[in-house]
């Protein structure tokens, strides 16, 4: 059933006020559903700061905002590998110092059908060290800046959580053995979903001013599958986009933007495109299948991101 408590088109950037004097931080925003979820942020007049790992995509994106908003727009990026631990401290250090609100940090970024097992440098499986443990560390040191403003966390993840094991590999999870793209990248989503639900539950515990929402882009045409897809991957997503089955990366930023922003959400709930397969239509809250929040595996799992990443939450 399609959620139309937004209204029969679902939730919709017409929804917005005027977001003046707020600041948001996003990953991997220089090209699909971050860069349109940082244009209607700006264009509403908030500030953006993204974080993102090419130097030069970025210069192009920032360019390209700042020709549509005018060369005044608030709109920076802060250069950040989110592969790489050491890359997301520095990034998360600089922004620190140059940033005194962050209203809603997006976890827009992700890595996605990698063909062939690879590590980070860090020794982790690539989609996992990117997807998850890159984010975890980056939550972790923002939270006491994202708390000042009352902010939010808003973790994007995907439909493939449903896939692949439902649950954690830990006795593995490098996938050492049985590496396949999809398996690994489902593992990586699921990880992301049960840290954003974990925290949830320690923030409620601690009694902290942070929300923390999950939601998922539904089948957004943005260059995720075409830059680290497989070749066949890649083939059989670009005739999906020939179909109704797959929609623009703008509309894939709803999400991201309504978690950002509306008032009145469900924590424990999964937003996204509420039509046909939960992949397109209305935007509102979808189907959250409970594997997603099995307490002792989130827990077991926090525990082991920690000591993996070498980052411990003060909550």
């Amino acid at each position: 059933m399609a959620d139309t408590s937004f209204g029969p088109k679902g939730w919709t950037p017409e929804r917005l006020g005027n977001l003046a004097g707020k600041t948001y931080v996003i990953t991997g925003a220089n090209a699909g559903a971050g860069f349109q979820a940082a244009r209607i942020l700006l264009g509403k007049g908030a500030e953006v700061v993204m974080l993102n790992r090419s130097a030069e995509k970025s210069a192009a994106a920032v360019n390209e905002l700042r020709e549509e908003f005018g060369a005044a727009a608030p709109v920076r990026f802060i250069r950040m590998d989110l592969a790489e631990q050491a890359s997301v401290r520095m990034a998360a250090e600089e922004l620190l110092k140059t940033t005194p609100r962050i209203d809603a940090l997006i976890c827009n970024a992700a890595i996605a059908q990698v063909p062939t097992r690879k590590l980070t440098p860090d020794g982790f499986e690539s989609q996992l060290g990117t997807n998850h443990y890159g984010h975890f560390t980056l939550c972790g040191m923002l939270f006491d800046r994202i708390e000042e403003a009352k902010g939010r966390i808003v973790v994007v993840a995907s439909l493939g959580y449903n896939m692949g094991l439902k649950t954690i590999r830990f006795d593995d999870m490098n996938w050492n053995e049985g590496y396949g793209p999809n398996t690994a990248y489902s593992q990586s989503k699921l990880a992301q979903m049960m840290f954003a639900y974990e925290l949830q539950d320690r923030l409620k515990t601690a009694g902290r001013n942070v929300e923390v929402y999950v939601c998922h882009p539904g089948s957004s045409a943005t260059s995720l599958i075409t830059t680290s897809g497989s070749r066949f991957m890649r083939l059989m997503f670009h005739i999906m986009t020939k179909t109704p089955l797959v929609q623009t990366a703008e509309q894939g930023s709803y999400p991201e933007v309504m978690c950002a922003t509306e008032d009145g959400l469900e924590q424990r709930a999964l937003y996204g495109p509420t039509g046909r397969l939960e992949v397109v239509g209305p935007v509102g809250r979808g189907t959250l299948n409970a594997h997603a929040y099995d307490k002792p595996v989130m827990v077991r799992l926090w525990e082991r991101s920690e000591k993996d990443t070498g980052f411990s939450w003060q909550l």
